[in-house]
């Protein structure tokens, strides 16, 4: 008998323990979306979970590890993304470094361990996936209308354009500031769908000339 209640006692403290958890995570993901990284402390996340900052820690061990597992959310559900018209490539990258400034120092400590930690790699690999996803929707009216190789190319390049890793290297690297580095992906977006296409498609000169004015 006293075998069956230290069970089922453990059982009722097991699952304490993980709604415990999922309050927390749920009370960190809810923050980060209405609050900049600054506010985003074990305090106000203990606040809103109804606990303690001592539980958060047991739960998480620190407030990096927090973050992980609420970025982990993020990727899989496909949900860090604000959302923009597609096609309006200025909001676009704005909405894509509303992430890269809060969470992209973090972001590429993670892909740095990312060989190391194997259990890592999902929750990047989604995370890929998804950006992938919101190329393809976001910059549809820039590729429509052209054949599959070229379209599959400049998704491609609007996909290198937008990753972290240009983030990294105009804000970290080059010491840009926001407004800058925004416009220099801009710039590289538009440069994509300005190029000039191979194997019959328009020339850079006969795109710019269809915007003159007629003499």
């Amino acid at each position: 008998m006293k075998t069956r209640k230290r069970a089922y006692s453990m059982t009722v403290r097991a699952e304490k323990a993980t709604a415990t958890r999922q309050k927390i995570l749920d009370s960190a993901v809810q923050l980060y979306r209405q609050s900049a990284i600054e506010d985003f402390t074990l305090d106000e996340i203990a606040r809103r979970a109804g606990t303690t900052v001592q539980t958060v820690l047991r739960a998480f061990e620190s407030k990096e590890n927090l973050l992980i597992a609420a970025l982990d959310r993020f990727a899989k559900g496909g949900e860090m993304m604000r959302q923009t018209p597609p096609g309006d490539v200025a909001a676009a990258v704005g909405a894509i470094f509303d992430i890269y400034e809060t969470m992209g120092d973090l972001l590429m400590q993670r892909l740095a361990d990312e060989r190391r930690w194997t259990a890592m790699k999902p929750a990047l690999d989604a995370g890929r996936a998804n950006h992938r996803r919101w190329v393809e929707h976001i910059f549809a009216p820039l590729v429509a209308r052209r054949g599959k190789a070229a379209r599959a190319e400049m998704l491609d390049a609007l996909t290198a354009a937008t990753d972290i890793y240009v983030w990294q290297k105009l804000r970290r690297d080059m010491g840009l500031d926001r407004a800058a580095a925004e416009a220099v992906v801009r710039r590289m977006i538009f440069g994509a769908a300005m190029r000039e296409k191979m194997n019959g498609e328009d020339s850079v000169a006969q795109l710019v000339g269809r915007r003159q004015p007629a003499a």
